[in-house]
């Protein structure tokens, strides 16, 4: 009888180690609105798939000193919305997360990102785009698809978020800050057929914020501009930000700002000393982790905020 009460106690705690290991996929925020960027499943997403999982483990770097959540398995992408706290400013801010294509860090760089900018009266929209293995495009057209998407909706959705459809920006972070100049550049053409009347809205964002980004320049190259990313003079105005010892290659953050300036874009670019990768809005004691009150200088500087 012992021994049978001690293997119902073993096989219980194991159970429990293993729900533990499986952590409960995110859920947006209270008081927040979710809706789904396509009407069915986005396009190519097979019948079979696994659920979303928060991926993070004890073992998985600290930010600032707080874990953070690194979401994985998105076939399902959303949009929530974040409405402004006090004053409405009528501008929006469409926020990409970063997680190299293959997860989405949506705390440290998606719901701590819209807190900061609905308390600044700007409505904040956040994407979880699909991951894994979904970009940089055109690798994969996935996540540039949902952007495409994502951009239509919240045009569709603009009266009735209260959001001036001629100030709607985009801000993304790492991956997410190539998502936001792949929206940059590729926005003339969608990637999927039209789907409803959302689709037949412009999809090119009023402006961009760009922080620490990747696969803006080809190191196997020596740094040279990617092809893929075709700067015009119809490309949004930028905001770059970036830390010098980054190493995914302050490069990134020069070869487009060239890109911008040699297209007679308004473009302002921040490099800093040290900052390494991936810290969002966590203040630290380096000067980086200044780079939103430049932002929120900058908003003015072009008009969005007056």
């Amino acid at each position: 009888m012992r021994r049978h009460f001690s293997l119902v106690l073993m096989a219980g705690a194991l159970s429990c180690v293993e729900a533990a290991a499986q952590k409960a996929p995110w859920q947006p925020p209270p008081g927040t609105t979710t809706i789904n960027v396509w009407p069915g499943k986005a396009p190519g997403v097979p019948d079979n798939t696994n659920p979303e999982v928060d991926t993070t483990t004890a073992k998985d770097n600290l930010i600032a000193g707080k874990p953070l959540i690194r979401l994985g398995n998105v076939t399902q992408p959303t949009l929530t919305v974040y409405q402004p706290q006090g004053k409405n400013t009528g501008a929006a801010v469409v926020v990409f997360p970063g997680g190299g294509y293959h997860i989405l860090a949506i705390d440290l760089e998606g719901t701590e990102v819209c807190d900061w900018l609905s308390e600044k009266g700007i409505a904040c929209i956040l994407l979880k785009y699909r991951v894994p293995d979904t970009g940089p495009f055109p690798k994969s057209n996935a996540a540039l698809e949902d952007a495409q998407r994502a951009l239509g909706v919240v045009r569709s959705h603009a009266s009735e978020w209260h959001v001036d459809p001629q100030r709607i920006g985009v801000l993304g972070f790492s991956a997410g800050a190539h998502l936001a100049a792949a929206l940059s550049t590729h926005y003339e053409k969608r990637l999927y057929d039209p789907v409803d009347a959302a689709d037949q809205q412009n999809c090119r964002p009023d402006f961009a914020v760009i922080v620490y980004p990747g696969y803006l320049a080809l190191a196997e190259q020596n740094f040279a501009n990617n092809p893929d990313i075709t700067v015009t003079e119809k490309t949004p105005p930028s905001f770059i930000a970036m830390a010098e010892d980054d190493p995914v290659h302050v490069e990134n953050a020069t070869a487009y700002f060239l890109m911008l300036k040699n297209a007679k874009v308004p473009a302002e670019l921040h490099i800093y000393a040290q900052g390494g990768h991936g810290y969002g809005l966590r203040r630290t004691t380096l000067p980086v982790t200044t780079w939103p009150q430049s932002v929120e200088i900058w908003l003015h500087t072009i008009k969005v905020l007056q």
